[in-house]
């Protein structure tokens, strides 16, 4: 299941509600969704491979990843975040094959090596088949406040533990605490489990969603979204088990939360700008410009996010682009 909702407010200008950022070349020259779509048909092959989205996106998905069909599509009758939508997954995978595990990918993640990846899920669908409810855990290489992290606990093999708690973005003091104890990882968002156990799982811990899971053997997607409130997977279920193990990637991950991560995901010139579309930094370092309509050149300045999309130029300090969602906000309620 590839999760490719959501609007990615953070790369606005260039992302928007009909454009989210799974849409955008920010981890290769091609656009997430598609490199996404490509580990997980090496994971499962391509017939195994469904995405789930709103009505409205289908069509711009399909246009980003040649060969991606409509009958591949978990469409969401509306917007319930990832627990409602993951749990209708597993109804529907569990119904046409019993038994089946289920691997749970994000749309809009960068991810190598691929050998990697595959030898990380690998060791999860074990640790599935035992029963647990597994997530793929990062090993931290900075104190990233915009994450979530797992706290280890007992080893239950080969780099997997038993999750001890999930702790959900820490300030920057708790943040260096954890990269300093090694005993914490990143929260990738990526999950393993069997169908039948994620459901289990959600009728025993997830009320806000449980008691509508009878109207999807009646009724269908439409009255079940309608009943349910919106949850993550995160919380409905990982926070909340006593059955949760974490295996520790063997693969470089991003999840490219704001346009600073261009940084880490995209070629740097020799004085660490990213420069994509037409633009230049001439005595300039240390910044990110993405051009699509018009030419954008910057000169004698470091440490900025110049977007230029869809007609606006968006122009903001490095270090203020993770707090691009509160901009997006006042412009909404502006009328902007």
């Amino acid at each position: 299941m590839v999760l490719a909702g959501g609007e990615g407010s953070r790369f606005w200008p260039a992302s928007r509600p009909d454009r989210p950022k799974q849409l955008l070349p920010l981890g290769s020259s091609r656009p997430l969704i598609q490199d996404t779509l490509d580990r997980a048909e090496i994971l499962v092959g391509r017939d195994r491979v469904r995405v789930i989205a709103s009505e409205p996106l289908v069509a711009a998905l399909c246009d980003a990843a040649p060969g991606l069909a409509i009958d591949r599509f978990f469409v969401e009758p509306q917007p319930r975040s990832t627990g409602p939508a993951l749990a209708w997954a597993a109804f529907e995978i569990e119904r046409a094959a019993p038994g089946s595990i289920m691997i749970s990918l994000h749309a809009d993640h960068v991810i190598h090596p691929l050998e990697g990846l595959v030898e990380t899920i690998e060791r999860a669908v074990s640790a599935a088949r035992r029963g647990s409810l597994v997530c793929i855990g990062i090993e931290p290489d900075r104190p990233e406040t915009g994450y979530g992290y797992i706290e280890v606990g007992a080893p239950t093999g080969d780099l997997t533990w038993r999750a001890r708690r999930f702790v959900e973005k820490p300030d920057s003091d708790t943040a260096e605490q954890y990269v300093a104890s090694g005993g914490f990882l990143w929260n990738s968002g990526i999950f393993v489990w069997r169908a039948a156990d994620l459901l289990t799982a959600v009728r025993e811990l997830a009320p806000e969603i449980s008691g509508a899971l009878p109207l999807l053997e009646d009724d269908g997607p439409g009255d079940f979204f309608e009943a349910v409130q919106p949850v993550s997977v995160d919380v409905a279920v990982m926070e909340r088990s006593a059955n949760v193990e974490v295996v520790r990637a063997s693969f470089d991950w991003d999840d490219v939360g704001s346009w600073s991560a261009l940084a880490r995901t995209r070629e740097t010139d020799g004085q660490g700008n990213v420069l994509v579309g037409d633009s230049a930094a001439i005595d300039s370092a240390r910044n990110i410009v993405w051009a699509e309509d018009g030419k954008v050149v910057l000169f004698d300045v470091t440490d900025l996010v110049v977007v230029r999309s869809g007609g606006v130029t968006m122009v903001a300090r490095a270090a203020s682009a993770p707090d691009l969602k509160r901009l997006v906000g006042r412009l909404r309620s502006e009328g902007g």
